[in-house]
């Protein structure tokens, strides 16, 4: 017997709060959660940066305690986590803040799960272990990329079997998201780059992926993603616009407002769209593939968008048509079917554009590597399930030797 599902949901962080010059009001907004011992994730780059200091000056300003963790580093591992965790149960804070990039907010959330409830992260791994509402977490991004400020999922890396794994759950969603673009001036060109086509590929899962109303889960199966919807669509288009035409001036100019601007709001959008409806085939390949040769998140998302998003056309022409357009193709008096291809051709070019690698063996994949992957991608099944195309495990072989 299946769900249902007739009705789609949308959900959010408690509160955005998004402009230039947000962080310097911090106090203000974490003030209604009384806050007395507050534990800050960040890291060490951040700190160097000054911008670690630019969160803490209003905490202390309202004289609060504030303990400040510099564990956090890309694609955060176990390890990480557990040290993460001994030093706020010292510290036993009831207000968590987490700043950075979407792996110090996913420290940030597994840290506030497990000290409200107890127990160990590798407990909630998968959806909806996590047994009810966390302390207040507030997050602030430092890079435009994962949208976790406002999404339901923390991904750690199980470093002895070399992937990656997630832990969904909607009360992970952050009580209050400051998104205040002038945190990610900082930002380094790769990490932007990487970043940037990560949130691009949320909002195209999220835009592509099973409809709500054909999704075919048991009805006893949790499940943390709801289907394509007509809202989700919204943020998905609306993301991809951004992304498209502000990513390229945010790499090549680190200083231009007004590209990190149009960048924070498209991983924002793109953060709400894919935790909300999906993110599909090109998660499933990345997961095992960033397990095992370390590369960041978004530039193995970014290396497999194009090579999904072909396998994915004859599901998808009107949006991928649709797609094309967002991102400036020209493609007046065409077909549907003949717009989408050139939805592929603007990602490889975008891609192209940022310095993003654009064959697996650029990362040291080797081919002896690739049936692994794959067999490892399928067993994902809830992504296999919101995968508009459905993929058998050869299929995404194929898709695995084309980008290799």
């Amino acid at each position: 017997m299946f769900h249902d599902r007739c009705f789609w949901n949308f959900y959010s962080a408690g509160r955005l709060v998004f402009g230039t010059g947000a962080v310097r009001h911090l106090g203000q907004l974490i003030e209604p959660f009384h806050p007395r011992r507050i534990f800050l994730v960040g890291d060490p780059q951040l700190e160097r940066a000054g911008i670690v200091g630019q969160v803490v000056e209003p905490l202390s300003a309202a004289g609060w305690s504030v303990h400040v963790s510099l564990e956090g580093e890309a694609e955060p591992s176990f390890a990480t986590a557990d040290r993460t965790l001994a030093a706020a149960r010292h510290y036993s804070p009831n207000v968590i803040v987490a700043v950075g990039g979407g792996s110090n907010m996913d420290l940030g959330k597994v840290t506030a799960a497990v000290l409200t409830h107890g127990g160990n992260y590798r407990d909630y791994v998968n959806f909806g272990k996590v047994p009810g509402p966390v302390m207040p977490l507030v997050c602030l991004p430092t890079t435009a990329g994962t949208g976790s400020e406002v999404s339901h999922a923390a991904v750690l890396t199980d470093s002895e079997k070399h992937i990656k794994v997630s832990i969904l759950s909607h009360y992970l969603r952050p009580a209050v998201a400051v998104v205040d673009p002038a945190l990610t001036l900082s930002c380094p060109p790769k990490a932007t780059a990487d970043s940037g086509i990560d949130a691009l590929t949320h909002a195209i899962e999220a835009y592509t992926c099973t409809e709500f109303d054909r999704l075919e889960v048991p009805v006893t199966e949790p499940f943390p993603y709801g289907g394509k919807s007509p809202v989700g669509d919204v943020f998905a288009e609306r993301a991809i616009e951004l992304i498209g035409r502000h990513l390229p001036t945010a790499v090549k100019e680190p200083s231009n407002l007004a590209a990190r601007e149009g960048m924070s709001l498209g991983a924002t959008f793109a953060g709400l769209a894919f935790s909300n409806c999906a993110v599909a085939a090109v998660h499933a390949l990345e997961y095992p593939i960033g397990g095992a040769v370390h590369v960041s998140h978004g530039a193995g998302n970014g290396l497999l968008l194009p090579y999904v998003m072909r396998f994915n056309l004859e599901a998808r022409p009107k949006e991928f048509a649709r797609i094309a357009a967002l991102l400036g193709e020209d493609v007046a008096g065409l077909s549907d079917e003949a717009a989408a291809g050139r939805s592929v051709t603007a990602v490889e070019k975008l891609r192209s554009a940022i310095g993003i690698p654009q064959q697996l063996r650029e990362l040291g994949v080797t081919r002896e590597q690739l049936p692994k992957f794959a067999k490892m991608a399928f067993g994902i099944k809830r992504l296999m399930l919101l995968n508009a195309r459905r993929p058998t495990e050869a299929d995404l072989l194929a898709i695995l030797e084309a980008a290799w």
